[in-house]
């Protein structure tokens, strides 16, 4: 899929009154990505690329009513989905692009990006802005409710190497942006990498 704004709006427009009922059985995998992220009450986090909202309810939920949770997305299709899911109660919602967010630097403990780096378009420079709104030792979180290989055969497609998400190629996308890769799983069932923001 091609990552310019334009394709990414037009994409996610298209299918987001139908999102949730296309993927109606991944809330648990979202509550358990929130779950590892060690998450404490008051703690500030983005969902970045936030899309219908699927886990603003558990983050809310990690960081309590002392935390901040700012959902984000470009597509306001998505968000307005989102507002009509009661999620917008978890987290203020933003229409805005990860490539200028409208956020202090170091205001966050950790970015949370459901299936987003597939979809940035200039993925370094996109990484190193969300390092910047991130304070040192902060992490990020790249998810995706099933790993690659099952979303390549559900796309009718063949898993590569060039992936973006494949560990030897994310490993050093990552450093390259100011994040170090503490942990990641690509099973079948879920997509989990884990980064920390250097100082």
């Amino acid at each position: 899929m091609a990552a310019d704004h334009t394709h990414v709006q037009e994409f996610f427009g298209a299918r987001a009154a139908d999102w949730d009922r296309r993927f109606p059985d991944d809330g648990p995998a979202y509550a358990a990505a929130v779950a590892e992220l060690g998450l404490s009450a008051g703690d500030a986090v983005l969902d970045a690329g936030c899309g219908t909202g699927r886990a603003l309810a558990p983050l809310r939920a990690a960081v309590g009513a002392r935390g901040v949770v700012v959902g984000v997305d470009l597509t306001s299709e998505m968000l307005a989905e989102a507002v009509r899911a009661g999620r917008d109660r978890h987290a203020v919602l933003l229409r805005a692009d990860v490539a200028r967010l409208p956020l202090r630097p170091g205001s966050l403990d950790v970015v949370f990006g459901a299936g987003l780096i597939s979809h940035l378009p200039e993925p370094a420079d996109n990484l190193r802005e969300l390092a910047r709104v991130t304070r040192p030792g902060g992490r990020l979180a790249l998810f995706h409710p099933i790993g690659r290989a099952a979303l390549a055969a559900r796309q009718g497609r063949t898993i590569t190497d060039d992936d973006l998400r494949a560990e030897p190629r994310l490993r050093p996308l990552l450093a390259s942006a100011g994040w170090r890769l503490l942990s990641y799983a690509d099973e079948d069932a879920r997509y989990l990498a884990v980064a920390v923001r250097e100082a």
